[in-house]
């Protein structure tokens, strides 16, 4: 019984993990420009280094962001794709959830009454942000965020992870012990921003 875990907030990463959290394979890519022909790859690479086949493959995570509308569509398109072929069920896990998770975990245990931030590129001079006030059973404690907003405009944090990327190992252990804790979050994608096309207000009327 193995989970699949797809992100693709920032770059492109792809994991196996088994259910008693073992990690079976990976395949991470830093580019934030081909998710789309990179994603499929990555799935076939991680099936095929730990030499299964999708058929053992029982659960999928997806990292929601947040993240750019056009990077984070694709892994979750993937996703959902896959978890629907498979007639699996598909758990939905903030990808900030993971990033936190690996700095608590690499700082040891007595980081995880930490207060912590996460911050990602948003683009446009912005950045995503996420407060955290410890790790406990498994999961960090999210407090505040995700949100979007001006670097300038953030308060000063007692600790402060800028993450390049997610590690789809790290989601898939997120979402293994939220399952576990039995939290359900709704597979809704953290864009956070409005979409830069409006419908249009009426036709124009055309001067002679």
């Amino acid at each position: 019984m193995v989970i699949l875990a797809i992100d693709t907030s920032a770059g492109t990463s792809v994991a196996l993990v088994s259910l008693d959290g073992e990690l079976l394979a990976r395949h991470d890519t830093s580019d934030t420009m081909r998710h789309a022909e990179v994603v499929g790859l990555g799935i076939a690479r991680v099936l095929a280094e730990a030499g299964i086949s999708a058929a053992d493959v029982t659960l999928v995570a997806a990292g929601v962001g947040p993240g750019p509308f056009t990077g984070l569509r694709v892994g979750l398109a993937a996703a959902v794709a896959f978890a629907t072929a498979r007639n699996v069920p598909l758990l939905s896990t903030v990808s900030h959830d993971a990033i936190a998770r690996a700095s608590y975990v690499s700082s040891g245990p007595e980081s995880f009454t930490n207060s912590l931030r996460v911050v990602t590129d948003a683009r446009r001079k912005e950045v995503y942000w996420s407060e955290y006030s410890g790790f406990a059973n498994g999961l960090p404690v999210r407090v505040a965020g995700p949100a979007v907003a001006k670097p300038e405009n953030l308060t000063a944090a007692a600790a402060q992870t800028e993450a390049t990327g997610v590690s789809a190992v790290d989601l898939a252990l997120v979402a293994l012990a939220e399952r576990s804790a039995g939290i359900v979050r709704n597979f809704e994608p953290l864009y956070l921003r409005s979409p830069d096309v409006t419908l249009s207000a009426g036709p124009k009327r055309v001067v002679q």
